[in-house]
């Protein structure tokens, strides 16, 4: 029988990092996200099912004109792709090298994605609740997934980056 996990929204982050004008890094957040687990034992390795969802519109990156844009047509286009949406595949264990392989779908084009996974551990929080823990991180190419604006500045800086770097600290909790 298969043990389902769903994700402790309370305790999990889901931020990207992009470099802007190639000099600092803005971090953004998706602040309502879904994801469920399924596995044969309580080791991840049995994972049969892995998906998780992002809502486009819950995006912050502590400016509301900035989010506005990225919600926009020139960027995520949320008012036509209202998710991003990621199928994990296989989750390889090379001893301190984890691997999560998967389909991660932005603005309807889907590409494969290998994600370094970071395994914390499982508990029993103080409220009887199985919880497993990890750290997530990867990179991707905006451009690949048509986000595709840009500009560049008078001195020829370019305004935002193409290497997107992905890292979510997630906890799951084991339903009964």
């Amino acid at each position: 029988m298969a043990i389902k996990w769903k994700i402790d929204p309370t305790h999990s982050d889901i931020q990207f990092r992009v470099k802007h004008l190639m000099i600092t890094t803005v971090t953004g957040y998706f602040r309502e996200f879904d994801l469920e687990v399924e596995t044969e034992t309580d080791d991840f390795h049995t994972a049969k099912k892995m998906e998780f969802t992002a809502n486009i519109n819950s995006i912050d990156t502590n400016n509301a004109q900035r989010d506005t844009h990225l919600k926009s047509a020139d960027f995520f286009n949320a008012e036509e792709f209202g998710q991003l949406h990621f199928s994990g595949k296989k989750y390889e264990d090379g001893g301190d090298d984890v691997k999560l392989q998967g389909d991660l779908t932005i603005r309807g084009i889907t590409k494969p994605v290998s994600l370094n996974v970071e395994f914390g551990g499982i508990v029993v929080d103080p409220y009887g609740q199985t919880k497993a823990g990890f750290a997530i991180d990867g990179k991707i190419s905006r451009k690949e997934f048509g986000l595709t604006w840009g500009a560049v500045t008078e001195a020829g800086s370019v305004v935002v980056g193409d290497e997107i770097k992905i890292h979510a600290e997630v906890q799951v909790i084991k339903q009964a």
